[in-house]
């Protein structure tokens, strides 16, 4: 669709000239070159070299009759089409731009809603672990609680048996002594008594 400067000079019946240096006061983003080098002219820009060489056109057409009025017609007419579809092109990509945004979008969504997942399920997980440590660490100290009154009962019964051990030492030979004073009281008695038989 771009023009050389020569094809629209052709068009617009100017100078190639003209055209050159309205085309040199055109921002820079509407100023193209091909692969040679050669200005082109897009769509945007012959609009507005067409806006600047026609109301010059026009004014001098106005001075020498219809005939031309109705060739500027004509061309601002082709002029509006040009623009329309220009207008109906730059929709087009704007649409895919943001059809392609919205796609890239809905897969960051998608991407943060299963990171999201995953962080919940790691917080879960982390969660479950301290709770199960927690109860390990309380069924240990139950059996150790347990283990300790077993092995205290058994010193407990240990010590018993050596305290009765102890006191049934003692009794007997409490019991042995107590036999013995009394077999020295009756020895000493029998010694008397004969003693006293002695005397009849």
């Amino acid at each position: 669709m771009s023009k050389t400067i020569r094809e629209l000079a052709d068009e617009l019946k100017v100078s190639k000239q003209t055209i050159q240096y309205h085309y040199q006061r055109l921002p820079t983003k509407n100023q193209q070159k091909d692969s040679q080098g050669t200005n082109m002219i897009s769509l945007t820009a012959e609009r507005i070299i067409r806006d600047k060489v026609a109301k010059p056109l026009v004014a001098k057409n106005q001075q020498t009759g219809g005939k031309k009025v109705t060739k500027s017609s004509k061309e601002n007419n082709e002029l509006i089409v040009t623009l329309r579809r220009e207008i109906e092109d730059l929709k087009s990509q704007r649409d895919k731009q943001l059809a392609t945004k919205d796609q890239q979008i809905s897969n960051k969504d998608r991407q943060i809603d299963r990171l999201t997942k995953l962080v919940d399920q790691q917080q879960q997980l982390q969660l479950a672990t301290v709770a199960e440590n927690h109860r390990l660490k309380e069924h240990v100290r139950k059996l150790s609680e347990l283990s300790e009154p077993s092995s205290s009962i058994q010193k407990r019964a240990k010590n018993d048996k050596d305290d009765t051990l102890s006191n049934n030492i003692n009794s007997s030979q409490v019991k042995d002594k107590n036999d013995k004073q009394k077999e020295k009281k009756v020895s000493n008695n029998n010694k008397a008594n004969n003693s006293w038989w002695h005397f009849w």
